[in-house]
Formats: structure tokens, C-alpha cells, sequence
């Protein structure tokens, strides 16, 4: 998960005075977070509704919290940037709704990196969407092996703690239960102990 999290944001360039958004407050939109503060993004709206997981995500480094959706939501990140929208947006839902979301609070010029699985066929690209605005569209399943010799020493030296997003325990015969905890939202990530 810290590696999808960290790929979204190493897709988008994510640095320095850089702005992002991140839609989902799943593990891997929370560990976008972390992995955007890792890389110095100087704004992280964190786009989501469950108030445990997106206090975790101020506590990963967002600044800023937006429950809305639809319009309102792209009204209230436009807000929080001086009606410019973020530079980046780091998707890591995979639902048509976050797709939109993410097209409608990404500036002109800036990135969409997706992360979460798309789940829908189709998906605006053309001018009014991508083309004329010239955003770029990037992403895809994290290479999460080739980030470990970056991303594991400083787990290793307590310096973050990505294993925040488990908050709860199964034993290896009540996998379906821990599948169905995280299906509807009274877990946000459950590990296996033998």
C-alpha cells in the first residue's frame, strides 16, 4: 500500500511547492498522503468522509480536509487553491465519480495520477477534459518491489509508520471476516496473523 501510495506520487512529480489532492481515504490514498509530505508537497487536500481515517490523513500530512463531492467538492478544493485547483491529483479510488472529481480539481497544466483500479470502461479524455487543458493522465499498478530499497529504511528507523492504516487483526481462518470489515468500512485495513 505504501508503494502504491508513493508510486502515485513519484508518477506525478510530486516536490516542492507542489499542490496536491488526494481522492480516497482508503490505506493507499492515505499513504499517498504520507508519500506526497515525504516529498515536500507544500498542500495536501485529502478528499474523504470518514473523520478515523482522514484524521489519520492530517496526521500523514494533509492540511486540508474535503468531505463534499460532485460540485461541491471541486468548489471547496477550487476554494482552498484560490480557484486554481491543485497541481497534482492522486486518485486511489477507481471509480468514475473520482475520475471526475479528479478532472475537476486538477489545474491547467497539471497531473492526474491514478492509482486505484479502474472500474469503469470509459472515461472523458478529449478536449474539454485532458486535451484543452493540457493535463496529463498517469498512473497504473505500482512496480511496489522496486520502491522498498527507497522506502524501507526509514520504516525501518521508525522515521514513518506506514502499518498506521491496520487497525485490526484477524487470524488466518477469519480472512472472509476481515474482507467483509473492510467491505463495509468498520476496518480500514486488516492484517493477517497466523
Amino acid at each position: 500500500m505504501y508503494g502504491t501510495g508513493y508510486h502515485a506520487a513519484i508518477k506525478a512529480n510530486v516536490g516542492p511547492r507542489t499542490s496536491v489532492t488526494v481522492i480516497g481515504d482508503g490505506a493507499v490514498g492515505l499513504l499517498a498522503v504520507l508519500s506526497a509530505k515525504r516529498l515536500g508537497a507544500e498542500q495536501i487536500i485529502l478528499m474523504g468522509r470518514h473523520a478515523v481515517r482522514t484524521d489519520l490523513g492530517r496526521e500523514y500530512g494533509a492540511t486540508d480536509v474535503v468531505a463534499e463531492r460532485g460540485d461541491e467538492g471541486i468548489a471547496r478544493v477550487r476554494d482552498l487553491t484560490g480557484g486554481d485547483g491543485t497541481h497534482v491529483v492522486l486518485e486511489a479510488v477507481g471509480h468514475r465519480p473520482a475520475y471526475d472529481q479528479a478532472i475537476g480539481v486538477v489545474r491547467a497544466g497539471g497531473v492526474i495520477s491514478r492509482v486505484g483500479v479502474p472500474q469503469y470502461s470509459d472515461a472523458p479524455v478529449g478536449f474539454p477534459s485532458l486535451f484543452g487543458p493540457n493535463i496529463t493522465l498517469t498512473g497504473g499498478p505500482a512496480p511496489a518491489r522496486a520502491y522498498i530499497e527507497t522506502l524501507l529504511p526509514d520504516v525501518l528507523a521508525g522515521n514513518v509508520d506506514p502499518g498506521k492504516v491496520f487497525d485490526s487483526e484477524v487470524a488466518l481462518a477469519d480472512v472472509a471476516d476481515g474482507y467483509r470489515r473492510m467491505d463495509d468500512r468498520t476496518a480500514l485495513k486488516v492484517l493477517v496473523k497466523p
